[in-house]
C-alpha cells in the first residue's frame, strides 16, 4: 500500500506545498522508510491560518446553531467508526505502538471521545439567563474562542488530536492542526473523513512539520488560542509566547506519576494492572506510572513479582497482537531511554529486570529492554525526570503518609494510582496526592471528566465540560430593561 502524500489539507482541498522538502516516515520496527509527506514551511502555515481565519470570520461554521455543527460531527463519527481498524494499523505502522494498544487507544478511544463530546455538547447550555443583583435578567452567552492552533505529539496522535479538535469544532472554532513529523499519516486519514463528512472549507487545516513551523504557528497573529500536548520544555516556550500576546493557551505536558502499592494490595491483580499503568504504549505515555512506591514491609516481594512480570512481557513486532512492548518511536528516543538505563546504574540503582542492550532475539528496530530498577531513591534522576520509555523505578516508603509525600515530591502532577483491597483507604490516598487524574486499582481516563495536570504537567483541562469550555469565551449581555 502506497502511504506517500504530496499535499496538505488547506481550505477544504488538497493543496500543493510551498516548499520541496519532505518528511521521511520511518518504521521503528524495520528502520525502513515507509512513506514520505511534504515538510511544512512557514508559508504553508500562513496559508492554513488564513484559511482558518476566513472560515471563522466569514464562513458558516461559527454561525451555525450548535445542533447543526453537531450533526456534521455525528457524520464524521459514523465515518470514523468504519475506519477504526485502518487507523489503528496505520498508527502502529508509523510510530510502533503495539497493535493491541492501537486498537484500544489509537483508534477506538479517539472515536469514543468524539462521541462523548457530541453528546455533551447536545445538552450544553450555550446561553443562559441569570437574575442580576438588581433583579433584572442577565444573559450569559458562550461563543467560540476563534482560530485554534492544535499541536500534537507522536505517541497517541489521534487521541490527542481529538481531545482538541472535537471540542473546538463543537464550540464553533476553526483549527490548524500540526501533526508531529514522526506520525503524520493518521492526520491525513482523519482529514479525508472530515472532508467526506461535510466540514466546510477552512474549518480544519492540516500541515505536518517540525519545531520551526510549530513556533511560527504559535506566534501567528491570526491564532486566537493554542492547544498543545508535548514536553514541559516546549510547553514553557509556548506559554511564554502566548503570555506576551495575551493569547489563550492550554498545555498538557509531562509526567512522572506514582503508583502506590499499599500493604493489603492483591499482588497478582496489582502486577497485571501495572503492566498497563506503567508500561502502556511501551512506556511512551505522559500518564505512565513509572514510579512504583512500595512499603518496606512488602518491598522485596513486590520487586520480585514486578521483575518477573516485566521479564515475561513479550517484546517485538508491534503488528503482532501478542506483543506487549514495541519499539521506541525513533532512534533518538531509543538512545535517550538507553542513556537513562545507564544513568540508573551509575546512580546506584539495581536493574532487577532488563538493563542495557537490545532485547533477546532482536537485532534491528529501535528497541530497548523493559527495565525495572530497585534500590531507587526519589532524588535520583531516574525517579525525577520523564524518561518516556519502559523503565520503572521502585521506591520504598515507611508508611502511607510517607508514600503520599514521595508521590507529591515531584515537579509533575499528571496521573497516579493506588493499589489496595480497602476501597476507602484507596480514596483517602487519592484525595491526598496532588495530581490531575487518579485511580484506585487501575489507571484509566473517563472522557466525561476533566484530564490535565498540576504543576509542570500543564495548564487547563481536556475532556468533559471543562475541556469544551476551553474553546469558549463567556460573554455577558445586559438587555434593555427600560
Amino acid at each position: 500500500m502506497d502511504l506517500d502524500r504530496s499535499t496538505f489539507y488547506i481550505d477544504g482541498a488538497w493543496a500543493q506545498p510551498a516548499g520541496t522538502d519532505v518528511i521521511e516516515v520511518i518504521s521503528p520496527h524495520t528502520e525502513e522508510v515507509i512513506a514520505r509527506v511534504p515538510d511544512g514551511t512557514t508559508r504553508d502555515i500562513d496559508a492554513a491560518v488564513d484559511a482558518a481565519r476566513r472560515a471563522f470570520d466569514n464562513g458558516p461554521w461559527p454561525a451555525m446553531s450548535p445542533d447543526e455543527r453537531l450533526d456534521v460531527l455525528q457524520r464524521f463519527s459514523e465515518l470514523y467508526a468504519g475506519r477504526l481498524e485502518e487507523m489503528a494499523t496505520l498508527i502502529t505502522t508509523e510510530m510502533g505502538s503495539p497493535a493491541s494498544f492501537s486498537q484500544l487507544a489509537q483508534s477506538a478511544a479517539p472515536w469514543m471521545l468524539l462521541d462523548t463530546v457530541v453528546n455533551l455538547a447536545r445538552s450544553y447550555s450555550w446561553e443562559e439567563t441569570r437574575t442580576g443583583m438588581l433583579g433584572a435578567d442577565i444573559i450569559v452567552r458562550r461563543e467560540p474562542v476563534g482560530v485554534v492552533a492544535a499541536i500534537v505529539p507522536w505517541n497517541v496522535p489521534q487521541l490527542v488530536t481529538m481531545s482538541k479538535l472535537a471540542p473546538a469544532l463543537a464550540a464553533g472554532c476553526t483549527v490548524v492542526l500540526k501533526p508531529a513529523p514522526e506520525s503524520p499519516l493518521n492526520a491525513y486519514l482523519m482529514a479525508e473523513l472530515l472532508h467526506e463528512a461535510g466540514v466546510p472549507a477552512g474549518v480544519v487545516n492540516v500541515v505536518p512539520g517540525g519545531r520551526e513551523i510549530g513556533e511560527h504557528l504559535v506566534s501567528h497573529p491570526g491564532i486566537d488560542k493554542v492547544a498543545f500536548t508535548g514536553s514541559t520544555a516546549a510547553g514553557r516556550r509556548i506559554a511564554s509566547i502566548c503570555g506576551q500576546q495575551l493569547k489563550r493557551v492550554s498545555l498538557e505536558l509531562g509526567g512522572k506519576s506514582a503508583a502506590i502499592v499499599l500493604d493489603d494490595a492483591d499482588l497478582a491483580r496489582t502486577m497485571e494492572g501495572l503492566k498497563f499503568a506503567a508500561l502502556m504504549n511501551s512506556g511512551q505515555a505522559c500518564v505512565a506510572q513509572t514510579r512504583v512506591l512500595v512499603s518496606r514491609t512488602r518491598h522485596d516481594e513486590v520487586v520480585d513479582a514486578l521483575a518477573e512480570t516485566v521479564d515475561a512481557m513479550r517484546v517485538g513486532d508491534p503488528a503482532d497482537l501478542a506483543t506487549e512492548i514495541g519499539p521506541m518511536v525513533a532512534k533518538r528516543q531509543q538512545e535517550r531511554v538507553a542513556s537513562y538505563i545507564a544513568l540508573g546504574q551509575q546512580e546506584g540503582a539495581r536493574a532487577v529486570a532488563g538493563g542495557p542492550g537490545m532485547p533477546a532475539g532482536i537485532d534491528r528496530g529501535w528497541y530497548v529492554r523493559p527495565t525495572v530498577f530497585a534500590g531507587v531513591t526519589n532524588d535520583m534522576r531516574i525517579a525525577r525526570e520523564e524518561i518516556f520509555g519502559p523503565v520503572i523505578s521502585v521506591i520504598p516508603y515507611d508508611d502511607v503518609a510517607d508514600a503520599v509525600r514521595i508521590a507529591n515530591d515531584s515537579d509533575y502532577g499528571l496521573a497516579g494510582s493506588v493499589w489496595t483491597t480497602d476501597a476507602a483507604a484507596g480514596l483517602d490516598v487519592a484525595r491526598r496526592v496532588r495530581t490531575g487524574t487518579y485511580a484506585v486499582n487501575a489507571y484509566t481516563m473517563d472522557f466525561t471528566a476533566p484530564f490535565g495536570g498540576f504543576k509542570a504537567s500543564g495548564l487547563g483541562r481536556e475532556f468533559g465540560r471543562e475541556g469544551l469550555e476551553h474553546y469558549l469565551e463567556a460573554k455577558t449581555i445586559v438587555p434593555d430593561a427600560s
